[in-house]
């Protein structure tokens, strides 16, 4: 079984479509059903039936994906090892991470450790949680930095994960609203400006108004980001509560009010999420190596932070 076929494979079994799956894995919709067909011609066995609701596993194809999750990380693992190898081998390195996150935190980091491992080739990808965590568990990308989310659920057992910030979000109002005062009998009247229900930054306003006893937001409006959501306030539509690193320059110019929360300090925990693996390639332990400490400054000729070595793998 090629891992180019199983790759496809995985990603029909997950988007249930072929025109999606199709998208994912950068072919065309007729290669992709090829693949498929040639898969079940090699397996002897149909592994996908059609329905209502898309495409659905047989019996055949639900056992199938666990097998095939494995041979595609045990094929990166093979990789990897040969990378290590080669201690003078340039490497390669793939990191995920949110829009906000990227620009205030990740770019002035990245551009430290670039300065000391200049033989490495490194992409910057910028993508939503689900998207990046998808991407990771495909193998597409080395390492994602978001939010972490509380609602998530279980987490993948394939994917370890470390909290390398926190970050207090902003409770902001147009420019002329900034009262200091605000209670919570105040802020459950007041129209909020967020992000769509299964946002990241949408989970962090739910929580923080149940937990606040408020029930749900009042919204004026939903927008797709953190900009679009800085400029509604700014122009008057209502509150925001964000995560201060993407509203700090807006805050800056005066174009939004920060107002206190009333109540305990709201926060954030960025995390790095990397896939478990018995052999990291050079260039991602790299990463993990220099950034035991979060977002600190990379110390210089290759020097690595004192609890580096407790990084799990």
């Amino acid at each position: 079984m090629h891992p180019r076929l199983l790759k496809t494979f995985l990603a029909v079994a997950r988007t249930r479509n072929v025109t999606r799956a199709a998208r994912e894995v950068n072919l065309a919709q007729s290669s992709v059903s090829d693949q498929i067909q040639a898969l079940e011609t090699e397996l002897g066995a149909s592994l996908f039936t059609r329905s209502r609701q898309g495409l659905t596993l047989t019996p055949a194809g639900e056992a199938l994906k666990p097998y095939a999750e494995d041979l595609l990380a045990l094929a990166d693992d093979a990789r990897a090892a040969i990378d290590t190898t080669s201690a003078e081998a340039a490497g390669s390195l793939s990191i995920g991470a949110l829009e906000t996150i990227a620009a205030a935190r990740l770019a002035p980091w990245l551009a430290g450790f670039r300065a000391d491992h200049s033989d490495n080739d490194i992409k910057l990808k910028i993508a939503g949680s689900g998207e990046l965590l998808r991407r990771l568990g495909d193998g597409e990308i080395d390492v994602a930095f978001c939010f972490e989310r509380s609602d998530a659920g279980e987490q993948d057992p394939r994917l370890a994960r470390r909290v390398v910030a926190v970050e207090p979000l902003a409770l902001i109002a147009p420019p002329g609203d900034n009262r200091a005062d605000v209670d919570l009998a105040a802020l459950a009247e007041k129209h909020f400006v967020a992000t769509e229900t299964g946002c990241v930054y949408r989970a962090m306003v739910d929580k923080a108004f149940a937990e606040a006893g408020l029930g749900k937001p009042r919204l004026a409006a939903e927008a797709g980001s953190i900009d679009a959501i800085a400029s509604l306030v700014a122009a008057g539509a209502g509150f925001g509560l964000v995560p201060r690193l993407a509203v700090a320059a807006a805050i800056a110019r005066g174009e939004v009010a920060e107002l206190a929360w009333p109540g305990p300090v709201r926060s954030a925990d960025i995390v790095m999420v990397w896939r478990r693996r018995r052999v990291q390639p050079p260039a991602l332990k790299a990463l993990l190596a220099a950034l035991g400490e979060g977002f600190v400054p990379v110390t210089p000729g290759g020097a690595r932070p004192r609890r580096a070595a407790s990084l799990p793998s």
